[in-house]
Protein backbone atom coordinates (compact mmCIF):
# COMPACT_ATOMS: atom_id res chain seq x y z
CA UNK A 1 0.00 0.00 0.00
CA UNK A 2 1.44 3.33 -1.02
CA UNK A 3 1.53 6.34 1.79
CA UNK A 4 -0.90 8.23 -0.65
CA UNK A 5 -3.30 5.78 -0.12
CA UNK A 6 -3.37 6.09 3.45
CA UNK A 7 -3.23 9.67 3.87
CA UNK A 8 -6.77 11.17 2.78
CA UNK A 9 -8.22 14.67 3.79
CA UNK A 10 -11.91 14.04 5.06
CA UNK A 11 -12.03 17.91 6.81
CA UNK A 12 -10.93 16.99 10.48
CA UNK A 13 -7.73 18.33 10.28
CA UNK A 14 -7.09 19.38 13.85
CA UNK A 15 -5.34 22.89 12.40
CA UNK A 16 -7.19 23.53 9.20
CA UNK A 17 -10.00 21.36 8.63
CA UNK A 18 -13.52 22.57 8.18
CA UNK A 19 -15.38 20.25 9.57
CA UNK A 20 -13.83 19.77 12.77
CA UNK A 21 -15.85 21.65 15.49
CA UNK A 22 -13.08 21.36 18.16
CA UNK A 23 -10.51 22.48 16.10
CA UNK A 24 -8.69 25.71 14.72
CA UNK A 25 -10.18 26.68 11.47
CA UNK A 26 -7.12 27.92 9.69
CA UNK A 27 -7.37 29.35 6.05
CA UNK A 28 -3.71 29.53 4.42
CA UNK A 29 -2.93 31.25 1.36
CA UNK A 30 -0.24 30.82 -0.74
CA UNK A 31 2.02 33.46 -0.80
CA UNK A 32 5.82 33.68 -3.38
CA UNK A 33 7.43 31.28 -1.42
CA UNK A 34 5.16 29.49 0.86
CA UNK A 35 2.07 30.49 2.77
CA UNK A 36 0.26 32.31 5.31
CA UNK A 37 -2.64 31.92 8.21
CA UNK A 38 -3.77 34.40 10.71
CA UNK A 39 -5.71 32.89 13.40
CA UNK A 40 -6.65 33.52 17.25
CA UNK A 41 -6.77 30.80 19.19
CA UNK A 42 -9.11 30.92 22.56
CA UNK A 43 -8.84 29.68 25.54
CA UNK A 44 -9.49 26.08 24.73
CA UNK A 45 -6.24 25.92 23.41
CA UNK A 46 -4.77 27.25 26.71
CA UNK A 47 -1.55 25.41 28.35
CA UNK A 48 -0.73 27.87 31.09
CA UNK A 49 -3.70 30.52 32.46
CA UNK A 50 -3.65 33.05 29.51
CA UNK A 51 -0.93 30.95 27.39
CA UNK A 52 -2.01 29.47 24.21
CA UNK A 53 -0.31 25.54 24.92
CA UNK A 54 3.01 24.63 23.13
CA UNK A 55 1.81 22.14 21.71
CA UNK A 56 -0.86 24.19 19.68
CA UNK A 57 2.38 26.36 18.40
CA UNK A 58 3.76 23.04 17.00
CA UNK A 59 1.19 22.06 15.49
CA UNK A 60 0.60 25.16 13.64
CA UNK A 61 4.31 25.21 12.26
CA UNK A 62 4.08 21.89 11.48
CA UNK A 63 0.79 22.42 9.14
CA UNK A 64 2.42 25.49 7.71
CA UNK A 65 4.87 23.80 6.41
CA UNK A 66 3.02 20.95 5.06
CA UNK A 67 0.87 23.46 3.18
CA UNK A 68 3.54 25.15 1.83
CA UNK A 69 4.00 22.22 -0.50
CA UNK A 70 0.12 21.01 -0.44
CA UNK A 71 -0.40 24.64 -1.92
CA UNK A 72 1.81 23.43 -4.94
CA UNK A 73 0.47 20.04 -5.60
CA UNK A 74 3.37 18.57 -3.91
CA UNK A 75 1.91 15.86 -1.15
CA UNK A 76 4.07 15.58 1.76
CA UNK A 77 4.78 14.52 5.51
CA UNK A 78 7.00 15.61 8.32
CA UNK A 79 10.19 13.82 8.24
CA UNK A 80 11.94 16.14 11.16
CA UNK A 81 11.05 19.54 12.66
CA UNK A 82 13.20 21.83 14.98
CA UNK A 83 11.14 24.44 16.83
CA UNK A 84 12.33 27.16 18.97
CA UNK A 85 10.04 28.83 21.31
CA UNK A 86 10.60 32.76 21.78
CA UNK A 87 7.61 34.49 23.49
CA UNK A 88 4.87 33.20 24.74
CA UNK A 89 1.26 33.90 22.53
CA UNK A 90 -1.39 34.95 24.62
CA UNK A 91 -4.96 33.27 24.59
CA UNK A 92 -7.64 35.35 22.22
CA UNK A 93 -4.01 37.31 20.64
CA UNK A 94 -3.79 37.52 17.12
CA UNK A 95 -1.38 36.05 14.99
CA UNK A 96 0.08 35.09 11.63
CA UNK A 97 1.85 31.87 10.87
CA UNK A 98 4.11 31.80 7.83
CA UNK A 99 5.82 29.33 5.91
CA UNK A 100 8.51 29.12 3.29
CA UNK A 101 10.11 27.06 1.09
CA UNK A 102 14.24 26.73 1.82
CA UNK A 103 15.31 24.32 -0.29
CA UNK A 104 13.92 21.33 -2.52
CA UNK A 105 15.92 17.84 -3.41
CA UNK A 106 14.26 15.30 -4.97
CA UNK A 107 11.70 14.24 -2.91
CA UNK A 108 13.15 15.95 0.11
CA UNK A 109 11.98 19.38 1.42
CA UNK A 110 13.43 21.68 3.72
CA UNK A 111 10.83 24.43 4.69
CA UNK A 112 11.21 27.29 7.29
CA UNK A 113 7.94 28.55 9.55
CA UNK A 114 7.34 31.06 12.14
CA UNK A 115 4.42 32.32 14.27
CA UNK A 116 4.59 36.22 14.65
CA UNK A 117 2.01 38.10 17.10
CA UNK A 118 -0.13 41.04 16.12
CA UNK A 119 2.69 43.00 17.38
CA UNK A 120 5.34 41.47 14.75
CA UNK A 121 7.06 40.19 17.60
CA UNK A 122 8.26 36.10 16.86
CA UNK A 123 6.82 34.17 19.10
CA UNK A 124 7.77 30.24 17.51
CA UNK A 125 9.65 29.28 14.38
CA UNK A 126 10.74 26.22 13.04
CA UNK A 127 12.62 24.35 10.42
CA UNK A 128 11.20 21.23 8.81
CA UNK A 129 12.46 18.48 6.38
CA UNK A 130 9.40 17.46 4.45
CA UNK A 131 9.11 14.09 2.63
CA UNK A 132 7.36 13.85 -0.67
CA UNK A 133 5.18 10.81 -1.35
CA UNK A 134 3.78 9.47 -4.88
CA UNK A 135 0.39 8.68 -5.02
Amino acid sequence: MKMGDKLKDDGYCFVCGKSNPYGLGLEFKQTDHGVTASFCADRRFQGYKGIVHGGIIAALLDEASVKALLLRGIKAVTAEINLRFKNPLSVNEEAIVNADIVQSHGKLHVIRAEIVNSGSKVIAHSMAKLFRYDE
